[in-house]
């Protein structure tokens, strides 16, 4: 998770390189998360929020966000949605995989030092977020209190249930806030949607980073909470991972205006998005 673990990064991420897939964690009904790794250790060393591009032959390939990392491996959680997806959770652990990255601006790190961070998540969005929270762990010292707030629709679909209820819990200063969108048998915790969980809670912006993401329609109502609450737009922070394409601003498919989002992003503050036409 640290950023000062050892590996080889690919001096070309234009260059796929063979990975091998060493751990499926199976998520949710829908999503699985993948540990790749290859004979030189991790593919390439991303920071938090960046991405990679992975592909099985001859399905095709699709960019992804690297939820976390370990001395010698990536994690992709994979939603499966289509083709791909499928295809990729039909493998076994050490089937090979086609790699390459990192792709992306990645999330500010130097900007968050020494400052608290809420993150916001919904279903899948938290797969991005994580890595920023596992980085976060792992440099304990750089940052102040960290505050995690998260929901799916079912406790089924909660991804990252050790994470979420084992180890983020166990860190200092770390608090984790879980909900539902429906009450359902067995469930103590929670029922709601994730912005009227926030609002419920409300956090207080002083000497905060709200960080955010998850489904578009969340998203809205969570940028409302947020400035109901006080959370200016420089101090919000998302990231459009799920716009990314090519990854080298050659497709044309990720732009927002004049804005390339795998050139430019894709991790944004909401300031930037307001300077932005309304298409994300």
């Amino acid at each position: 998770m640290s950023s000062s673990a050892t590996a080889t990064p690919v001096a070309n991420p234009l260059v796929p390189v063979v990975g091998k897939v060493i751990k499926i964690v199976q998520e949710t009904p829908d999503v699985k998360t993948f540990h790749v790794t290859t004979d030189q250790g991790k593919p390439f060393v991303p920071m938090p929020g960046q991405l990679g591009m992975l592909s099985i032959a001859p399905v095709g390939e699709a960019m992804f966000s690297v939820t976390s990392q370990g001395p010698d491996h990536l994690e992709f959680a994979i939603k499966k949605t289509g083709i791909l997806t499928d295809a990729l959770h039909e493998i076994e652990p050490g089937q090979a995989v086609a790699v390459r990255g990192p792709y992306g601006n990645g999330f500010p790190v130097d900007f968050c030092k020494g400052k608290d961070i809420l993150f916001i998540g919904g279903g899948i969005g938290l797969a991005p977020v994580r890595s920023l929270i596992n980085y976060c762990v792992a440099n304990r010292q750089d940052f102040g209190n960290l505050q995690i707030i998260y929901g799916a629709r079912s406790s089924a679909d909660l991804c990252f249930k050790e994470d979420l209820f084992e180890n983020w819990p166990q860190v200092p200063n770390c608090r984790v806030d879980v909900t539902i969108d429906r009450a359902e048998e067995g469930w103590n915790g929670n029922v709601g949607f994730v912005p009227a969980f926030l609002e419920k809670l409300n956090p207080s912006p002083e000497g905060k980073v709200a960080v955010t993401c998850g489904p578009p329609i969340m998203i809205k109502f969570v940028l409302a909470a947020l400035a109901k609450m006080g959370y200016v737009p420089e101090q919000i922070i998302t990231t459009l991972e799920l716009r990314m394409k090519c990854g080298i601003g050659k497709c044309g498919r990720c732009n927002i205006g004049s804005c390339y989002v795998c050139l430019d992003g894709p991790v944004f503050t909401l300031a930037q998005l307001n300077t932005m036409p309304n298409e994300y």
